[in-house]
């Protein structure tokens, strides 16, 4: 009988240092609370499979699939701009890659499945609210057509765990990648002048991810403009959607250019460009208006770990890596300007003043973002009124936006940038709670809901309203 999980493994074949391979702690009473059979199909697995009790002793970390071989990855990182030389996989484990059916490897990694070598003071473990939490918002970042890790299975454990909230259910969530290489990684080795395995992890990850660079002159310059290149398209999706990282270290930047970590994240109601939910960035380091400056932060990291790689003449090394940075500024920008001009359904030359002045007009009126652009895009003049304290201002911009337009916008364009439906924080939470209360209904029913988040569906219409005052979400948490 084939492996129910067609293993094929590259990562464990670096070296020692790499890594640390070890099993994952037993749990219980494990329970499939949700599994992906979708996504299953895409990586070859029979989604029949997922059901059963060993898969979900897989799921839960009590077995070891065949061909698996379970790690923790090392990796640094710089978090809210202090660096930590070891940080690692505390609570994860890389159970192995396959390649899917496009001919894609990807990883396939627990988290929340107990205590490894980078684990520090903490248990290694999840509570449940981390998981639902993550589930949710990757599968929704993913239909929403953003570049993402994916939710594959979650289960509950059995077990509590002991957080600052006080004893909480536990839960093990199993989370696919196209690899779980971040900056970090490449800055563990860095920082122990380990130029061996920097060189060795450069060519691993272009082998994996950018193939094209290997035969060029440069290709550890390569490597540096295609991960700018890949940030400088993530980040004006995820602001294009009026979505909040949270916590943008670089241990949590992706090489692969996929959204990663899905702890203190958020989606803005009102709008307002320093906008800011985790319980732990205080100073507004990772606010919504902050994250393009912030991934080249990031970026400009991952140049430093490069420079030795790129050329053995540091001021020649240092001068390519610039000018390599020196193009994010103009490809994201380029980026952020035609997703606001769809939102707004204007020409790809519409003018930005008017993208600047709407924007604006949204701080200042603490307008909901998702609701004025879905409103705007169905040309309902009295719901877009409604959300203005000051309609009269409103007149005045949607007159000039109007004459922008010609009154004729690009609805098309409109409704493929503008989504119905985004996983409030509200409902995320609200799903949360209900699922300490043992009751997993709405979970399942937002994660439905939000897998066609473009369509017009009149029976999730209470999905799309702003929450009441009563149940905004004014902070989010990160997972440990």
């Amino acid at each position: 009988m084939p492996n129910p999980i067609p293993f094929d493994n590259t990562y464990a074949r670096l070296p020692e240092r790499f890594y640390s391979k070890q099993g994952a702690a037993a749990v219980p009473a494990p329970k499939l609370l949700r599994a992906n059979a979708a996504l299953a199909v895409e990586l070859g697995i029979d989604p029949a499979w997922l059901e059963t009790p060993e898969a979900l002793s897989v799921f839960s970390g009590n077995s070891t699939a065949d061909g698996s071989e379970p790690l923790a990855q090392a990796y640094a990182g710089h978090q809210f701009g202090g660096f930590s030389a070891q940080l690692g996989d505390g609570r994860a484990l890389l159970l192995g890659e396959v390649v899917d059916q496009h001919g894609i490897r990807r990883d396939i990694q627990l988290k929340g499945s107990g205590r490894t070598p980078f684990s520090r003071n903490g248990d290694g473990k999840s509570a449940l609210g981390p998981v639902l939490r993550e589930y949710i918002v990757s599968e929704a970042m993913h239909a929403l057509g953003v570049p993402t890790t994916r939710a594959l299975a979650a289960v509950t454990t059995g077990e509590n765990v002991l957080r600052q909230e006080g004893n909480m259910a536990g839960g093990v969530f199993t989370r696919v990648a196209s690899s779980h290489i971040r900056v970090g990684t490449f800055q563990y080795f860095y920082a122990r002048n380990d130029a061996n395995a920097l060189r060795e992890l450069a060519d691993y990850t272009i082998a994996r991810h950018y193939p094209d660079a290997a035969d060029t002159e440069d290709p550890y310059l390569i490597l540096l403009e295609r991960v700018i290149e890949a940030q400088a398209k993530l980040i004006p999706q995820w602001m294009a959607l009026g979505f909040i990282h949270g916590v943008m270290n670089t241990d949590n930047t992706a090489i692969s250019g996929e959204t990663i970590d899905y702890g203190p994240c958020a989606f803005m109601d009102d709008f307002h460009p320093k906008c800011v939910f985790s319980s732990i960035d205080r100073d507004g380091r990772y606010a919504w208006g902050s994250q393009s400056n912030i991934a080249l932060w990031n970026l400009t990291r991952f140049a430093e770990t490069l420079l030795s790689l790129i050329s053995e003449d540091n001021a020649v090394a240092l001068e390519k890596a610039k000018k390599a940075l020196g193009t994010y500024k103009e490809r994201f920008r380029t980026e952020y300007d035609n997703r606001f001009r769809a939102k707004f359904g204007m020409a790809s030359d519409g003018p930005l003043d008017l993208v600047r002045s709407g924007l604006s007009l949204l701080t200042k009126q603490e307008v909901d973002y998702t609701l004025f652009f879905r409103h705007l895009t169905r040309g309902n003049r009295s719901e877009l009124s409604a959300l203005f304290k000051d309609p009269a201002l409103l007149d005045t911009w949607y007159a000039t936006w109007e004459a922008a337009t010609q009154s004729a916008p690009d609805t098309n364009a409109m409704q493929k940038s503008n989504p119905v439906l985004i996983p409030r924080n509200h409902r995320v939470e609200q799903a949360i709670q209900a699922a300490y209360g043992n009751d997993f209904n709405p979970f399942h029913q937002l994660v439905d809901v939000l897998a066609k988040p473009f369509e017009d569906r009149a029976e999730f219409s209470a999905y799309e309203q702003a929450p009441k005052p009563s149940e905004i979400v004014h902070q989010t948490f990160c997972g440990t």
